[in-house]
């Protein structure tokens, strides 16, 4: 199992180095002066050159390198050319909304992808089964963005029953502002006590959290369908059938146990993408997470940002997927020796 976890660990390692080289090399060959934009439009001549010097841009690209590699060992991602402000700061101030939106996504999507390909399989070449998988298909195929958008026109235009976007309404957030304990308002309203803030985050959370994970919802029913069906072919289900057990008990423990590992891998890998996926959610929405605050970067040309973004948003993604793989390798001794 050690080498197992060693032998991840530097694939993961090999990776994030690939990963800082691409985006090192790129925001260097992206046109503008990251000088120039640091001070701004009315900056002069001899002020631009003072803080290339002070930003290491007037030594060799290699010695650039080394020292972005060696800031990024201590934690440091420089500072944004916009905001002057700590990249490293203005991530953790909105990664908690991204991922408040990430884990309850996820968390529709366990909820009803695998109720709903354990029914399938259980109802095989049925209507149900037709009509679950053509909703698997539909959630999988249909752009997040649309869907979203969708979703506002007809529960905030037409029904006025949920909000159009945001995290909190406006004067609820003015009434009964929120004391910040973990970072997710869901969370911090419960502890505290604050069931106005908390029913308001709740019906702001509701739509960009069904738009996120519409997609992990249709694959994890679809991949629990596909383990269901081979599992439930097995010669240890044709017993279990003539001991009488109840059809209940042989699907959704005997059967689901058996088949839950590639729905794991598949949620985990889904969890992991929706770092990225949020951006258009969170742009549609106005919810201020990592996103947004990317997209912004984007627009501002702001290297260093983007730069530290990509490199968190491949952590996050190689650290989950190390995660999974764990565990399956756990649960199955025989991925360990492969």
């Amino acid at each position: 199992m050690l080498r197992y976890v060693l032998k991840r660990l530097i694939w993961l390692l090999v990776v994030l180095f690939g990963l800082c080289v691409v985006t090192f090399t790129l925001s260097r060959v992206v046109p503008g002066d990251p000088a120039a934009a640091y001070l701004g439009p009315r900056a002069r001549p001899e002020q631009v050159e003072l803080v290339r010097k002070q930003l290491g841009l007037d030594r060799p690209l290699y010695i650039q390198f080394a020292y972005y590699l060696r800031d990024l060992s201590r934690g440091n991602f420089g500072e944004s050319l916009r905001t002057h402000r700590p990249v490293l700061q203005g991530i953790l101030d909105h990664l908690p909304a991204s991922l408040e939106l990430m884990f309850a996504a996820i968390t529709i999507a366990l909820l009803f992808g695998i109720p709903l390909g354990v029914l399938s399989a259980k109802k095989e070449n049925r209507f149900v089964d037709h009509f679950i998988r053509l909703f698997s298909v539909a959630n999988v195929s249909v752009p997040s963005f649309w869907l979203g958008m969708i979703f506002q026109i007809i529960f905030f235009r037409w029904l006025g029953i949920l909000p159009i976007g945001g995290r909190i309404d406006t004067v609820t957030a003015l009434l009964h502002p929120i004391e910040k304990i973990t970072g997710f308002n869901i969370i911090d309203a419960a502890l505290t006590g604050n069931w106005e803030a908390f029913w308001s985050v709740s019906s702001h959370l509701v739509l960009p959290a069904i738009t996120l994970g519409a997609y992990s919802t249709g694959l994890i029913a679809r991949m629990t369908r596909s383990t269901m069906l081979e599992v439930l072919r097995e010669d240890y289900i044709t017993t279990a059938r003539s001991l009488g057990l109840s059809e209940f008990e042989i699907h959704f423990v005997h059967a689901l146990k058996n088949a839950i590992g590639p729905t794991l891998t598949a949620a985990g890998l889904c969890f992991a993408s929706m770092l990225t996926g949020t951006f258009f959610i969170e742009l549609i929405f106005f919810w201020p997470g990592l996103g947004s605050y990317t997209i912004n970067a984007i627009f501002l040309n702001d290297y260093p940002v983007i730069m530290a973004v990509t490199i968190l948003m491949a952590l996050f993604y190689v650290v989950v997927n190390l995660f999974v793989d764990l565990l399956l390798a756990i649960a199955d001794p025989r991925i360990r020796v492969q």
